[in-house]
């Protein structure tokens, strides 16, 4: 008696009926599967091949037609497949992440301290922000039974993992069509784009899933919005300030000092350069002097700032402070030649 087994070509003509069957909903012939597939196989190797796979139980033939459908078997080996291949992705980004969020922040530190050098002003920089940031890959899988793993990744390679409770069991069948509906209806779209008229198709495709696909659009929501609120300032040169008599009085130096230690006074000054996107290279610098500043504890100065962008929907600021009769110049120039560095450094990395 002949042993049969699953091996690498049974897997992948496997494969290729699920995802088919998945696309037309129509059972699948030899005929289909050798002219859409890359197997490079007859029609006649392939039909033998259905045949090992309906004993092995991957497939089923629900009439007298020569198409075949998965089974429950098949949708299994499909869909554990596909988590392991997505679960390995997804780590692979993480390592990647890690790997590249750590040499970005040390780069700005560094760069933090060499304009505060170079133009003997107080710097910040902030890490990059991920406004208008477009989704890329969302997960679902099953923890529990009544409870999903939502893996969410944004532009940059940002992973956020979280979990729903739901008052309804899935079958692995209906998990995969969510996944499938999720992925090919909100793929390259950025929060703002996801309206109520996609929501409302998502939701009329979903079925009796709608209330699912709820939670899991709250979940996105939040990953996205969640990365503002960890927003990085790196600052440099902030005892710079002491060499301009006009901001070395105790308390002018003390508010300037403490407004640089503390993110949270930055962030008006940073969300407004970050709303200043065009694509005029001129007007990517913003200068502000006194009481034009957005931070009200810096009026007695003059900043000017640049937006950089590290590919991948990344942006950030670079803020240079000093006196209002600092030399507007040299900053803007250092500005504008850090910027165009930066921009090109990571536009030949992606």
């Amino acid at each position: 008696m002949r042993v049969l087994e699953l091996d690498e070509r049974k897997e992948k003509i496997l494969k290729a009926i699920i995802q088919t069957y998945l696309e037309t909903g129509e059972p699948v012939g030899s005929r289909t599967i050798s002219k859409y597939s890359d197997l490079k196989l007859s029609s006649a190797t392939i039909r033998n091949e259905m045949s090992d796979l309906e004993e092995l139980g991957y497939i089923i033939q629900p009439h007298t037609s020569a198409g075949r459908i998965p089974s429950d078997k098949g949708y299994r080996f499909y869909v554990d497949q596909i988590i392991k291949e997505k679960d390995s992705q997804v780590e692979h980004m993480q390592e990647l992440m890690i790997q590249r969020v750590d040499r970005v922040e040390l780069l700005l530190k560094q760069l933090a301290k060499v304009l505060a050098n170079n133009t003997n002003y107080a710097t910040l920089i902030s890490g990059p922000s991920y406004n208008q940031t477009k989704l890329k890959f969302i997960q679902l899988s099953k923890v529990e039974e009544h409870k999903l793993l939502v893996v969410v990744v944004v532009e940059g390679n940002i992973i956020r993992n979280s979990f729903v409770t739901i008052d309804e069991e899935l079958s692995d069948e209906e998990l995969l069509n969510l996944n499938i509906l999720l992925n090919s209806s909100l793929n390259g779209l950025t929060i703002e784009e996801i309206n109520l008229g996609v929501i409302a198709k998502m939701k009329e495709q979903a079925g009796s899933h709608r209330r699912v696909v709820d939670l899991v659009l709250n979940e996105v929501s939040e990953v996205i919005r969640s990365q503002d609120e960890d927003l990085q300032i790196y600052t440099s040169g902030a005892t710079n300030i002491f060499k301009y008599p006009e901001l070395s009085d105790t308390e002018k130096a003390s508010q300037l000092i403490g407004t640089l230690e503390h993110k949270e006074l930055l962030r008006g000054l940073i969300d407004g350069q970050q709303q200043n996107k065009t694509d005029d290279p001129d007007n990517e610098i913003q200068v502000y002097i006194g009481d034009e500043t957005p931070v009200q504890s810096m009026k007695d100065c003059s900043i000017v700032t640049a937006n950089y962008a590290l590919g991948d929907g990344m942006r950030g600021t670079i803020g240079i402070v000093g006196p209002k009769r600092m030399d507007y110049e040299k900053v803007v120039s250092t500005l504008r030649s850090l910027v165009a560095q930066l921009n090109e450094t990571f536009k030949n990395e992606r």
